[in-house]
């Protein structure tokens, strides 16, 4: 059975299930899960994970991302980019340096509040479900942190009120909502247009293949190559290679007893853990207990 992670070049007007589903046909495998819905307007990297990779899946939720985003000032709509109702339209637009100006204040830690047009659930539904029966709640807003955002000068038409950029951001940030906060910043309102998601954690448009080229992966007996192994995930841990003893606690769910003299190891701190044949193993955590440090399972990775 396949394992890893495939990164999917999600293409245009079609959902992150949708691909998932695509892929279940392609692989003939269900055990399949994507890293962090897209929505359907927008294309780029889709860590989609394969067999036991799955089990991955939820630590990419908290990786950083970046994205090249369009976005046209002066209009509103309901949903924050270009696919849905108008709700205002304005002839009075900023000058590229305003604009500029307004981009620096929407860098650092900030409060953001999700749009009704998201996946998030409260009270068991869907906000997008909600909005489109005509309902708006009241949402709260989290932090999020913006590390960057440039202007992407040879993609923008100031005279039309066309721009793009590109933004680095942690997770949990809507670039729909940023567009739409920046609007509001300058008076004119500003809506997305486009959205390509550039990077998810380690994963990026250089490891991407479309859905077609995967198909063709599978036809001509290649799929392994573009099959990118989980541990890739987690490349910023340092790695622990355990030995055969250390290796059987390990796929027992026992804790692993780390030498006493190795300072490295700090309490919480997370690893890779590898077997001694190389074989990524697990996840682990460093926990203390009567005085002795040991290696307790986060999630493990091998098959049972």
């Amino acid at each position: 059975m396949l394992s890893g992670v495939i990164v999917v070049d999600k293409p245009q007007s079609i959902t992150s299930h949708n691909v998932v589903s695509r892929l279940r046909n392609i692989l003939n495998q269900r055990r399949i899960g994507h890293g962090g819905t897209l929505d359907p307007l927008a294309t780029g990297v889709l860590p989609v994970f394969v067999g036991r990779a799955t089990r991955a899946s939820s630590f990419l939720l908290d990786s950083d991302k970046s994205y090249t985003a369009s976005f046209k000032l002066g209009i509103t709509t309901d949903t924050q980019d270009i696919t849905g109702t108008v709700l205002s339209k304005s002839e009075k637009l900023p000058s590229h340096g305003e604009l500029c100006d307004a981009l620096g204040k929407f860098v650092g830690k900030q409060m953001q509040t999700p749009p009704m047009y998201s996946a998030i659930k409260v009270g068991g539904k869907k906000l997008y479900e909600l909005a489109r029966s005509g309902i708006e709640i009241e949402r709260q807003s989290r932090e999020i942190e913006i590390y960057m955002i440039k202007l992407v000068e040879e993609k923008c038409i100031p005279s039309d009120g066309l721009y793009t950029i590109w933004v680095s951001c942690s997770k949990g940030t809507y670039i729909r909502t940023l567009i739409h906060d920046i609007g509001q910043f300058l008076g004119c309102g500003a809506v997305l247009t486009a959205l390509r998601r550039t990077s998810a954690g380690p994963f990026d448009l250089s490891m991407a293949k479309t859905l077609d080229e995967i198909e063709q992966a599978k036809s001509d007996g290649s799929l392994e190559s573009i099959i990118t192994p989980v541990d890739t995930l987690f490349s910023g841990y340092p790695a622990v290679i355990l030995d055969s003893r250390a290796e059987r606690l390990c796929r027992d769910g026992a804790l692993i007893p780390l030498p006493s003299t190795d300072a490295q190891h700090d309490a919480d701190a997370l690893y890779r853990v590898y077997g001694p044949q190389g074989d990524f193993l697990m996840i682990g955590k460093v926990i203390s207990r009567d005085g002795k440090k040991f290696l307790k399972t986060v999630k493990n990775f091998f098959e049972v």
